[in-house]
């Protein structure tokens, strides 16, 4: 074997070792990015590539709820319990442990611009709609009634206490509206 050919031999051995050692470096980096990537998915990320999944949902204030997630926002989540069931809007802060979520996740910037929408704007079309919901408060107590209007940060509820509202009202809306913080929510569902 000619110097030259040995040289270019000894080059040849020393690009593949190089080669090997960006290889393994690249894979240590891979390794480390990997679990800080993953650090910044959070749980509406996970939630929002779940739709049309059966979830189950462990809610403070509520308890279990099962249902085929049908849409999800900033900060809410729209499940149809059972097909044809109610629906229930819930606070995703709300959530305590999601069953049955979609191990992929999508990002805010993927996500359709309606999705991108706050807890206001689903309670306003409810409001809308003007029909009788089941609130559920994180305290655990619940309230019932039609949601009037919406504010910033709060729900403005024309509560049925059994017909009482209605009889004192003859058909106009309370004089005294339940005003509930966005806070204390966990579930509304329609009646």
């Amino acid at each position: 074997m000619r110097w030259d050919e040995r040289l270019l031999g000894v080059f040849e051995d020393l690009e593949q070792q190089a080669e090997g050692l960006a290889l393994d470096e690249r894979d240590a980096t891979v390794a480390e990015l990997a679990p800080a990537e993953y650090a910044r998915v959070d749980l509406v990320a996970r939630l929002h590539a779940s739709y049309g999944l059966p979830l189950v949902l462990d809610i403070a204030g509520h308890g279990r709820l099962a249902g085929t997630l049908l849409r999800a926002g900033s900060d809410w989540l729209l499940l149809e319990e059972g097909r044809g069931g109610p629906e229930s809007l819930v606070r995703t802060a709300t959530v305590a442990v999601a069953h049955g979520a979609s191990a992929a996740a999508r990002g805010e910037e993927a996500r359709p611009v309606a999705a991108r929408l706050g807890l206001a704007s689903a309670l306003r079309g409810l409001a809308d709609e003007r029909g009788t919901v089941r609130i559920s408060l994180c305290d655990g107590r619940h309230l019932r009634g039609r949601p009037v209007r919406v504010g910033r940060d709060f729900l403005e509820l024309a509560e049925d206490t059994g017909g009482f509202v209605a009889e004192l009202t003859a058909g106009r809306e309370a004089l005294a509206p339940v005003l509930v913080a966005f806070d204390a929510l966990a579930v509304v569902t329609r009646l």
